[in-house]
């Protein structure tokens, strides 16, 4: 299992798009049903720093993502639209309420 924190901060212009985005790429998660992905995204108290966090099952399962057409949109959109690079960061599961996997 593998957990990535992805976190980036977009133009005000842009929040409302980039939410649109990142639906579409969760509509488009859901509908291949169990893949090994377990995705969320949150935005921060400033309105437009947004924080991904996607635990995958393998190597297979990580890729799922990238895969997507409707990622791939997103990542091209965001270019446009982002106020910072976005940083990603490994962590490491130390314990959970709930089953990753």
């Amino acid at each position: 299992m593998k957990t990535v924190k992805v976190e980036y901060t977009v133009k005000e212009s842009y929040v409302e798009t980039n939410k649109a985005n990142i639906g579409a790429v969760m509509a488009e998660l859901r509908s291949l049903g169990e893949v090994g992905v377990k995705y969320t995204v949150f935005l921060k108290e400033d309105g437009r720093t947004f924080m991904h966090i996607a635990t995958t099952r393998d190597e297979e399962a990580r890729k799922v993502i990238s895969s997507l057409e409707s990622f791939k949109r997103f990542r091209e959109q965001l270019q446009a639209g982002a106020e910072t690079n976005p940083a990603q960061q490994d962590l490491v599961l130390v314990d959970s309420s709930f089953d990753l996997s």
